[in-house]
């Protein structure tokens, strides 16, 4: 067990992103900063990220335009948490999907502190809200570029794309508080959850060895139907406290119709 934070930072981090990997500013979890670096690439601003402030009371849910395309779960990694994860992938074969036919575009995460920014492209590359993204922006070639590619070359498409560096600076700066370094250990990950347009659930997370289906769905439920609740973060939640955790800090935003 580490016995310290910077052990603890290395044992997190090494299966990962190496050391000498390129790093990102983290972005702060705030809809205005994902919503801003989300337009910045290419979606429309019809679209934009929006705060879930609960999983279980309707008339808060109600706050959230409908359909939600994608949720952002935002949690602090712990050692439970990680060997949860590699005991999961373990004896799984990597994923190697590429092209089309593929259900959902998965992003491996080889980006220093880019988990937010991985996230972001998940639930901009998946399903039915891929008909906002504009006509010859940075997002629509990325995702051009990346649908023939595997996860590996998908990777050093994105750690090479300037584009997406400089959208991502942009908007780091743009939270409430101070922007930390790029050297910064920071301990919040974001995961992912889209509908595919085979009406599947997928938890998409860079940092896993592909992407996970966890469950289906009716043509008309969305990630915020009570099911998909169920699937994905309610479970993740009731995972983390059966397992000693304690209730667990964490934050949700949904990609959804803007309200302006």
């Amino acid at each position: 067990m580490a016995n310290s934070k910077e052990e603890l930072t290395t044992s997190l981090e090494k299966p990962d992103v190496p050391a000498t990997s390129k790093r990102f500013v983290p972005l702060e979890n705030n809809p205005e900063v994902m919503s801003t670096l989300l337009h910045q690439l290419g979606m429309s601003k019809s679209i934009g990220f929006h705060d879930v402030y609960s999983i279980d009371d309707p008339e808060l849910l109600a706050f959230v335009p409908r359909p939600a395309y994608a949720l952002l779960l935002v949690f602090p990694v712990n050692e439970r948490y990680e060997k949860f994860r590699t005991q999961e992938d373990s004896g799984k074969p990597e994923y190697n999907g590429s092209g089309p036919e593929e259900e959902v575009m998965w992003f491996k995460q080889t980006i220093g502190n880019a988990c937010g920014l991985i996230g972001l492209l998940h639930g901009a590359s998946n399903g039915s809200v891929k008909e906002f993204i504009e006509h010859d922006s940075d997002l629509e070639h990325l995702l051009q570029e990346a649908t023939p590619l595997n996860p590996i070359e998908r990777a050093d498409l994105l750690y090479e794309s300037k584009a997406l560096e400089a959208a991502h600076q942009t908007a780091a700066q743009k939270g409430d508080t101070a922007a930390p370094s790029a050297d910064d250990y920071v301990e919040l990950h974001y995961v992912c959850f889209v509908k595919s347009l085979d009406n599947n659930l997928w938890e998409m997370d860079g940092r896993r060895i592909g992407p996970l289906k966890i469950g289906s769905l009716g043509p008309e439920e969305d990630v915020l139907s009570d099911r998909a609740l169920e699937l994905s973060v309610r479970s993740f939640l009731k995972r983390e406290e059966q397992a000693g955790g304690g209730e667990l800090r964490f934050s949700l935003v949904a990609l959804a119709q803007s309200f302006e």
